[in-house]
């Protein structure tokens, strides 16, 4: 087999296959010249798999990485010009199902349209998948089924929030009613469990707060290993109303265990506040102060690691988190709203379009979304690019993808088709902010 006989490329038709020669087995296109135009969809990406294995997502284990979400699923190229110049490990297919619902993708689209641009890219130095923020079984068997091999599980709507003002006595009747059986232990026994580690109080606290979740866990876990044996599972818990403490922390890893949940990282919910899109708010020293005190005790308790979400554009606390290696960082939306910045500049009549559908749709739009921006702040200019950086425009424009991607998703396709490589170099620029603090050699220069 030739090396370059299999190339992507985009037009403005779209992005294709193309093979020099003969067509292997299970692949299918037609005759474009000399070689051959191929379709980029399931049955294709199968094929190219066992032609290329490096084209293949592989597992991400404790590697330092990066979760580069795409809405669009053409982003890919721009990030990997970003991952050469770092030193962290691509995890370029994760979206969310909720995220998939809205783009109107499906966990096979979301995974093939990464590896299509893998190849694309030439890139052979790895990749990984990342099933995100699932909740329930259906969206478990919808991943495997595809074949990812990493999956974030989010049982934020078992996490008790109301125990982190509860009293004792409420605290004890909370710990008691929990699901003992299917967490398979006994109050009793757990409380025992823990109380060398953690205080009583503490313990019913984040029993209370945390009990439901991890049976919730447990219960998706074993949905997986039933159909897998080697995978990536990291545990979020970010998206919860109340931070999570040091001996939640350690309550949260310690039931892991107990219960043999083979987890790589945990995502707790830091001090601050993690809006999409935009920087970190709140105070950086007090983020610091709690931040390495996060990764003592994941140093002490050994062997996965903290992951970052809603971390795209949190510039001001990279050069604090970037001091530990075992750290995963998630950006998902902000891929989003970069194309929204070469729309602007190469379709402004498009644009204005899209922001005025955004701010139309906004209330509803960031139900589901931790932002705080208001459309009453939105400053509109005759340089709609810089509309990009204000703080209420791009939340605005964030959570707006579903319904903006519904009514302009062939204009959208067509302006960025035609502007491709512009598309790319914007993504490289943002994301070289993103991933270059993470790099010891930038850190030393």
């Amino acid at each position: 087999m030739v090396e370059n006989r299999f190339s992507v490329r985009q037009t403005e038709q779209g992005r294709f296959l193309y093979v020099i020669g003969s067509l292997p087995t299970g692949f299918h296109g037609e005759m474009d010249g000399d070689i051959w135009r191929c379709p980029l969809d399931a049955a294709n990406a199968a094929a190219i798999q066992k032609e290329l294995p490096w084209a293949a997502p592989e597992r991400v284990g404790l590697r330092k990485s990066v979760g580069c979400g795409d809405r669009l699923g053409i982003a890919t190229p721009g990030h990997l010009r970003a991952i050469r110049e770092g030193e962290m490990f691509p995890v370029l297919a994760q979206q969310s199902i909720r995220e998939m619902q809205r783009a109107q993708r499906s966990p096979q689209q979301v995974l093939d349209d990464a590896m299509w641009g893998i190849i694309q890219a030439d890139y052979r130095d790895g990749w990984g998948c990342d099933a995100d923020h699932l909740k329930d079984i259906e969206s478990v068997d919808a991943c495997v089924a595809a074949g990812y091999l990493g999956y974030t599980l989010d049982p934020g709507a078992f996490v008790d929030d109301e125990a982190n003002e509860a009293m004792p006595a409420e605290l004890e009747q909370k710990a008691i009613a929990l699901p003992w059986q299917e967490l398979q232990t006994t109050y009793e026994t757990n409380a025992a469990f823990h109380s060398q580690r953690i205080t009583r109080i503490n313990y019913l606290r984040a029993a209370a707060k945390y009990g439901r979740a991890l049976a919730h866990v447990l219960y998706l876990t074993r949905r997986i290993q039933s159909q897998l044996q080697d995978f990536d599972l990291e545990i979020s818990v970010d998206e919860t109303n109340t931070v999570t403490t040091l001996a939640e922390h350690r309550y949260i890893v310690e039931e892991l265990r107990r219960l043999d949940i083979p987890f790589t990282g945990i995502a707790p919910r830091f001090v601050g506040e993690f809006e999409k899109g935009v920087d970190y708010i709140g105070d950086l020293k007090q983020f610091e102060t709690q931040y390495e005190q996060h990764v003592a005790l994941a140093h002490e308790l050994g062997g996965y690691k903290l992951s970052i979400h809603s971390g795209s554009d949190k510039f001001s606390i990279y050069p604090i988190v970037a001091r530990f290696d075992l750290v995963h960082l998630k950006t998902a939306g902000t891929s989003w709203v970069e194309a929204l910045r070469v729309i602007a500049e190469a379709a402004p009549d498009l644009f204005r379009r899209i922001l005025d559908l955004a701010i139309e749709g906004y209330t509803t739009n960031r139900a589901s979304y931790h932002v705080s921006g208001e459309v009453s702040n939105i400053r509109r200019t005759a340089d709609l690019a810089t509309l990009i950086d204000q703080f209420d425009a791009r939340e605005v424009l964030h959570v707006s993808f579903g319904p903006v991607l519904a009514q302009f998703r062939t204009e959208i396709y067509q302006v960025l088709y035609a502007n491709y490589e512009d598309y790319l170099e914007v993504l490289h620029r943002h994301f070289r902010r993103h991933i270059l603090p993470f790099s010891t050699i930038s850190q030393s220069s």
